[in-house]
């Protein structure tokens, strides 16, 4: 059960390492085993794309990320992706996102980039090791206190969603979200991940919010369909668990820091919840940040 998930997940994995490369199905197929028509087929039917599509579309998006973030020659960048010419790089990068690589490099602006496929989960994990002893890997939750300046944060808020599964199913669309969001991953607050979650409150009800943090004086675009509020300075108690094997213990590490999390009197450090004007953050890196809860405090 599962297995073809895994399989999709190790052409995905295998695609991002080559796509500077010449990712021909051949090669990808003889590495892992497969017929090159059963791979297409397989990887077709797990992320609704052509094996075609997704590498075009991975390979563009990268190439505005280099845009933005280095002086390399737009010929140098085309070349670098596959593309046989600067102008079949301009027309695909006008095709993909309504402007020329050198406008948007002279003037930066949120595009729907194309995300990494994920279609292994700690779910498919847990189903095809749970007949397996293993050690307990989950380590005791770290609780400490941390400032965040007052700052802007431009994303969603979904009163109707209470988590992040309920989030991307009430309406969302995760890659053109997640995509637009990574385009702007060079304005983030610094020393905040690029892309958070948390939770909000609004007359007595909780919500659940995604997006990005930035500072107070961006006074940049705000993608459509999307917000930007001014959050409040604030010390905020961190229940926080060191980077650990996403696919192993995801579940298990989330569980432990949310049950602390929400179930801790702060009074045990001298503060108070002060959530009603702001908003829990959720950090979800778990290869090098881990997993944490940031709920907002105000001293006793």
């Amino acid at each position: 059960m599962y297995e073809w998930n895994e399989m999709v997940q190790r052409m995905v994995d295998w695609l991002e390492e080559h796509l500077t490369e010449n990712p021909v199905l051949l090669k990808m197929s003889e590495q892992l085993g497969y017929s090159p028509y059963y791979c297409s087929r397989q990887f077709n039917q797990y992320t609704g794309m052509t094996l075609r599509d997704y590498v075009w579309t991975r390979r563009i998006s990268r190439a505005a990320l280099e845009l933005r973030d280095t002086d390399q020659r737009v010929l140098d960048i085309a070349v670098k992706y596959g593309f046989s010419s600067q102008e079949a790089f301009t027309r695909a990068f006008h095709k993909a996102f309504g402007m020329t690589p050198a406008a948007y490099r002279k003037t930066p602006r949120p595009i729907p980039l194309s995300i990494r496929q994920e279609v292994f989960s700690p779910y498919h994990y847990w189903i095809k090791e749970r007949n397996r002893m293993s050690e307990v890997r989950v380590k005791p939750v770290e609780i400490k206190v941390e400032f965040i300046p007052a700052h802007k944060f431009i994303g969603i808020w979904d009163i109707g969603a209470a988590d992040y599964m309920s989030f991307w199913n009430n309406g969302h669309s995760c890659d053109e979200v997640c995509g637009t969001l990574e385009s702007m991953s060079n304005h983030v607050l610094p020393g905040q991940l690029a892309q958070t979650a948390g939770w909000f409150y609004r007359n007595g009800k909780k919500g659940y919010l995604y997006g990005i943090p930035v500072p107070l004086e961006y006074d940049g675009p705000v993608p459509e369909g999307m917000e930007c509020r001014v959050i409040p300075e604030s010390e905020y108690l961190v229940f926080h668990h060191p980077p650990f094997d996403y696919l192993k213990d995801n579940g298990a590490v989330m569980k432990a820091i949310e049950d602390t999390a929400w179930n801790y009197d702060p009074k045990a450090k001298g503060y108070a919840w002060d959530e009603e004007t702001k908003q829990d953050y959720q950090r979800h890196f778990p290869e090098g940040y881990g997993y944490a809860v940031l709920r907002p405090v105000r001293k006793v």
